[in-house]
């Protein structure tokens, strides 16, 4: 399902951090008396073009991985997925990131990232991009945690400038405040960024950092300001907020037994890619991320999670039969 050379251009382009997530297979203990964990395809962009592959779309990702094992994995297990690893660079060193997580549902899951501060994925120069691909996708998938090193920042410049708002950019507000020595820069950053999306995406907290509210409207409302066209704020098991110039939509979260929330923000960000790729409605769209999110919070591990549309649509059909049976 990858683009390829001189294949059609991808429906979904995503840039970011990719790695190997390794999850306890125990669950409601620390790392420290874990005896046995599961291996998965990780980073959050990196999901998102998982989930997006699961839901029928042409996907590719821009990343980097170390020259060693788990860069091998890494690379195979996008191709596995469907999604094209054309643009991932090989780099000599540091190796390929590794994250672990502990696992105490319904709503404590700490993260370890063994990460070094240039990480492959942080390593991509303006001249390792296809421009092309860059600026023909269908939409491009962005996250903040791409614009905490000077390279990796001027790399995003590059390739937004050569994007030029066409069709969808989508930044994820996917701060990680141990990506950045600084969150003030975060936040100077965050700012350039957004004059150059059309639609920001993130929980209350990445917020802040973003725009300086918390409270949903007011942070969806400085989003706007800010330039983007669409703002969806996630409230975690308060529902999620969506605004754009004329139109708010508020819905509750679904629900669902927590067996790993990490990956429900993936989940919900391949679902909105879904939804503006189609054309639906900002309600439907929003209905149908939701119950992605949570799918994969049911669920232990991420990447591997995502749900396809009969799973989705199963789930909204389960919960809301009204909001099923609308028309996309």
């Amino acid at each position: 399902m990858g683009a390829g050379v001189g294949a059609s251009p991808a429906d979904v382009l995503a840039m970011g951090r990719c790695g190997v997530d390794i999850y306890p297979l125990q669950t409601g203990v620390g790392l420290e008396d874990v005896e046995t964990f599961g291996k998965f395809l990780g980073g959050s962009p990196t999901n998102v073009a998982v989930a997006v592959a699961r839901l029928g779309h042409t996907v590719a990702v821009i990343s980097g991985v170390g020259d060693d094992p788990f860069g091998r994995f890494v690379r195979r297990a996008m191709r596995e997925f469907g999604v094209d690893d054309a643009g991932v660079i090989v780099v000599p060193e540091p190796h390929t990131p590794v994250a672990f997580c502990e696992i105490f549902p319904p709503d404590d899951f700490p993260l370890w990232f063994y990460r070094d501060q240039s990480a492959p994925d942080l390593q991509i120069r303006p001249e390792d991009l296809d421009l092309a691909q860059v600026r023909d996708a269908r939409l491009l998938w962005l996250t903040v945690g791409g614009l905490s090193t000077e390279r990796s920042f001027t790399t995003h410049r590059a390739a937004l400038s050569a994007r030029g708002r066409r069709g969808h950019v989508v930044l994820d507000l996917d701060y990680r405040q141990a990506f950045w020595a600084d969150p003030d820069l975060a936040h100077y950053r965050v700012r350039e960024a957004l004059a150059s999306v059309t639609v920001a995406v993130g929980n209350r907290e990445e917020c802040r950092v973003a725009v300086g509210e918390t409270d949903p409207d007011r942070a969806a409302d400085a989003l706007l300001e800010a330039g983007v066209e669409l703002a969806v704020v996630k409230q975690g098991p308060a529902g999620v907020l969506a605004k754009t110039a004329d139109e708010r939509v508020v819905l509750p979260s679904v629900p669902v037994t927590v067996v790993n929330g990490l990956g429900a923000g993936d989940g919900f960000g391949g679902s909105l890619c879904h939804g503006l790729l189609e054309g639906w409605s900002l309600r439907r769209t929003i209905e149908f991320a939701s119950a992605a999110g949570a799918i994969v919070a049911s669920r232990l591990e991420c990447s591997s999670a995502m749900p396809t549309v009969a799973e989705i649509e199963a789930l909204l059909a389960e919960c809301r039969p009204a909001v099923a049976k609308d028309p996309m």
